[in-house]
């Protein structure tokens, strides 16, 4: 299993930062320590040309981001103290992400433990996202004619705000979203289908959600490549999340995603997403479980 491991805590964030990082430097060294992965299974990405994140962002705005020129108005929006450490950072996350997609067209499945930087929109960033990793994956599989049509499965709590913009009108990429419909964004954007969830949804309901729309998409879409967002902001234990699933609830979840994956022979790319229950190792251990089911289907 190929896991193009985001080394971001490796470039820490300015001080005052609220995101979380922990995870980061964890999760690897729990699948290490169980056995999950071994370290020939882990990649450092490197810097990502600037000709390929092109592809998905405009000219304008990546070139002020790479000099550090942002608005104020900008910079807040993205929720992060603008610094070329914090560039490199994006820059190392979206190589993450392409670097896994090359690998799963030949061996199925590939993970960024970082990435799902859905927020990023073609010409802004937002929400910690400033790169959107999946998105330029996208887009490069499509110009480089690696791929027909691609599907985007966004569970992360949050509505994959920019991936919907930057593909709205993209006949050959569609975007699936099923999200906390009171959650941020609190304006939405329009994906090619959105599934808007009730505060506090458990584990029944929204599996039952999913398990009806996913094979239907795959029917209807037809996709030769599966981009899965897998957050695990979705748990009842949550800071942000406001859903009510358990961590095997979750599990179930990435089995029904990966499962119909490996059972069509389409290949995926997985990119972890959020998470930001109090205990650091809920967080871990539902981030885990997805690359145990991945290791239990492919090997």
């Amino acid at each position: 299993m190929y896991t193009a491991y985001s080394p971001i805590y490796a470039h820490p964030l300015p001080a005052g930062h609220r995101f979380p990082m922990e995870k980061y430097e964890l999760l690897p060294q729990q699948l290490l320590h169980e056995g999950t992965l071994e370290p020939k299974d882990f990649h450092i990405p490197g810097a990502m040309a600037d000709e390929v994140i092109l592809l998905a962002h405009d000219a304008d705005y990546w070139q002020r981001l790479k000099l550090l020129q942002l608005t104020k108005a900008e910079i807040r929006r993205t929720g992060f103290p603008l610094s070329a450490q914090l560039v490199q950072r994006e820059i190392t996350i979206a190589q993450g992400t392409l670097d896994g997609t090359l690998h799963a067209l030949e061996h199925g499945i590939a993970f960024n433990i970082a990435g799902g930087t859905h927020h990023a929109f073609t010409n802004a960033g937002e929400g910690f996202c400033l790169l959107n990793d999946q998105a330029i994956a996208a887009t490069y599989l499509l110009h480089q004619g690696l791929a027909k049509q691609i599907l985007i499965v966004d569970l992360d709590v949050h509505q994959g705000n920019g991936t919907a913009q930057i593909f709205q009108h993209e006949p050959r990429v569609f975007t699936f979203s099923m999200h906390g419909a009171k959650n941020f964004p609190h304006r939405k954007e329009v994906s090619d289908l959105d599934i808007a969830l009730p505060d506090s949804i458990t584990d029944g309901p929204y599996l039952a959600l999913l398990a009806e729309a996913l094979p239907k998409l795959i029917e209807q879409v037809k996709p030769d490549f599966i981009f899965y967002l897998s957050g695990v902001d979705v748990l009842a234990t949550d800071k942000l999340g406001r859903l009510g699933l358990t961590i095997d609830g979750c599990k179930q979840r990435d089995k029904l995603v990966l499962g119909t994956a490996h059972e069509l022979g389409i290949p995926v790319q997985v990119s972890m997403g959020g998470g930001y229950s109090a205990d650091v190792w809920q967080i871990v251990e539902a981030h885990a479980n997805t690359f145990r089911v991945a290791k239990s289907l492919w090997g």
